[in-house]
């Protein structure tokens, strides 16, 4: 399978929303208050709660007990999303979009068989899932009826999948992998208090986006901007017959600034800021906010302007948010459990456990038990999975050497167990996927000295220059052995470096592309600082909220090639005229 991580910037200007399951701090005024004192003391939803065990023990004692019936679930789970949120965007000093919604959402799982070989063995592993909106009211006959129903069609769902599972395995070939289908682990028992209650000050945050977003009428060049924010509130609900009961609560505010332009030849280019809170009162003021929309607008123009960058295989310092989306998709992604089993598969590191895949001075692991990184939030922070499971610090990857995989509850070959990374968006089968990504190395250098390296180096291979990838808005990676085990990683900002003391020179245009081991065997030396990118990554089991924290580094060899350069014109009259500046300048306000 593929996977792709976007900041969430990138996933505004292609779908005009965020997404992902996240939530929320209080707001208050124009900036977000402090959370409410009685939230401490908020207890989990005991109604939802008790609806959710009520039924699940009733569907397993009746299910498969009547004549003529199928097999009894060894298995069965419910997971709640519980959400409210508030959105709005504002576009050149005006709103466009306001919304408030409040869902409530069941996965409902069932697996028929044993652990061994069940109903989602193979292709039909989603055979196991249902979902199912549920009533937003705490009434309890309405909410199990709604789960009776769910449980009903997942079991039929599940029935037929398994009679499917057990006829193929009559007729293929041996499994390269035959471990287990669902692995065997403790149940947790954790009901944390629910996310205090969504509090929005609408009138507040209209008059703040439509102050950014009035910025960039000054900047004719400026096709499109949009300044969105999002404020959500949630607690996620699981119980399942293993005993599992477990309530965790999220909250998380996102403001993001995105603005576009066209360069003269039908290149399409843009720049985004995203500022990510946790707590309230942690977005920026205003002023640092128009700060960078401003800095945005003239990178913009700069960038029109800017020659188009040529193929180019060569040394190339990636900054620590590059280096972050390039772990993420070179090596993360291929570290998930699944990839390590299936036919269709690369399996690019499942033989190389025990084995050195990166330069001895680098380290790789992935925790999302860390809510901060240097008094920043890390987006991939969860207290537990979606499987219910503990979240767990996993090192991936020490002094070089490959320790171990990211896993659900999924077992592969030589891992029978979850480390607490299933994952899922609601509406998907959890997956091994990642949290926080942190990558440490112990060959740091200064920003100045890992510049004259790359010079050096640049020198050393006859080029002219060096590359310099300066911010970066997203990454994809290919993973299935039917298509090349390629990734690419798409850079906004990129300098040339020249070997003879020339001025860096701003290039447009770039790509990152490779291959995963020829890739990571590169790298010669990072700095002494980590930088975090926080975004979306989109898979097999949906978007769902990420972080990578990484140093910048030099790689001896990257390789670039331009990006589709589009064939629309720039527009070919100019904006209107600012009328409300123009009467002020003319004396007339």
């Amino acid at each position: 399978m593929s996977g792709g991580f976007a900041d969430r910037s990138l996933l505004l200007i292609k779908r005009g929303v965020w997404l992902g399951a996240a939530a929320v701090g209080l707001v208050c005024g124009s900036g977000w208050a402090a959370e409410d004192p009685a939230a401490a003391g908020r207890k989990p939803d005991t109604v939802l709660v008790n609806a959710m065990v009520g039924e699940l023990d009733r569907a397993m004692r009746s299910l498969g007990s009547g004549a003529g019936s199928g097999p009894k679930p060894y298995f069965l789970s419910y997971a709640v999303s519980d959400s409210s949120s508030a959105s709005m965007m504002a576009e050149y000093g005006a709103i466009t979009s306001s919304n408030e919604t409040h869902r409530r959402v069941a996965d409902v799982q069932v697996r028929l068989g044993s652990a061994l070989e069940d109903n989602t063995h193979g292709e039909h592993r989603n055979s196991a899932l249902t979902t199912m909106a549920l009533p937003l009211t705490d009434d309890p006959a309405a909410l199990r009826r709604s789960l009776w129903f769910a449980t009903n069609r997942g079991y039929a769902k599940a029935l037929d999948s398994y009679t499917k599972v057990k006829t193929e395995q009559q007729v293929r070939a041996k499994e390269e992998d035959a471990s287990a289908d669902f692995s065997k682990e403790q149940a947790a028992t954790e009901l944390l208090p629910a996310a205090p209650a969504l509090q929005f000050d609408k009138a507040g945050w209209e008059e703040r986006l439509r102050g950014i977003s009035a910025l960039f009428r000054q900047y004719p060049e400026v096709l499109d901007n949009r300044v969105s924010l999002e404020a959500s509130t949630e607690t996620d609900y699981f119980v399942s017959s293993e005993g599992a009961r477990v309530a965790t609560p999220s909250h998380v505010a996102r403001l993001v600034i995105v603005a576009r332009t066209r360069a003269a030849d039908g290149m399409d280019l843009f720049r985004a800021e995203t500022f990510e809170s946790d707590a309230a009162g942690n977005l920026p003021g205003q002023k640092e906010v128009l700060a960078k929309a401003a800095a945005m607008a003239k990178s913009l123009n700069d960038l029109r302007n800017a020659p188009i960058t040529e193929p180019f295989n060569g040394p190339a310092i990636l900054s620590g948010r590059a280096s972050a989306v390039f772990f993420h998709e070179v090596l993360g992604h291929r570290l998930e459990g699944q990839r390590q089993r299936g036919d269709e598969e690369g399996q690019t590191f499942t033989k190389l456990l025990g084995k050195p895949i990166l330069p001895s001075f680098i380290s790789v692991a992935d925790d999302p038990t860390v809510e901060k990184f240097q008094g920043k939030p890390l987006s991939g922070h969860y207290s537990f999975d979606d499987e219910g499971q503990p979240a767990r610090r996993v090192d991936l990857i020490q002094d070089g050497v490959l320790k171990t995989f990211l896993m659900s509850r999924q077992p592969i070959a030589s891992f029978a167990n979850s480390n607490g990374h299933g994952r899922a968006e609601t509406g998907h089968m959890p997956t091994g996927r990642q949290g926080n990504l942190i990558v440490t190395s112990s060959k740091t250098v200064s920003d100045k000295e890992l510049r004259a390296m790359l010079i050096e180096e640049a020198k050393k291979q006859n080029k002219a220059y060096g590359l310099y990838f300066e911010d970066i808005s997203s990454g994809f990676a290919v993973t299935t052995r039917r298509t090349p085990q390629a990734f690419s990683v798409i850079p906004l900002v990129v300098y040339r470096v020249y070997v003879d003391g020339r001025p860096d020179e701003l290039v447009r245009g770039v790509s990152i592309v490779g291959t995963p081991q020829a890739a990571l065997n590169r790298i010669v030396a990072t700095d002494d600082k980590q930088e975090i990118f926080n975004g979306i990554c989109g898979a097999e089991s949906g978007s769902i909220p990420v972080s990578a924290v990484a140093p910048a580094m030099l790689v001896s060899e990257i390789e670039t090639q331009r990006q589709s350069q589009g064939t629309s014109r720039p527009p070919i009259i100019p904006p209107p005229d600012d009328v409300a500046g123009a009467q002020k300048e003319g004396g007339r306000e």
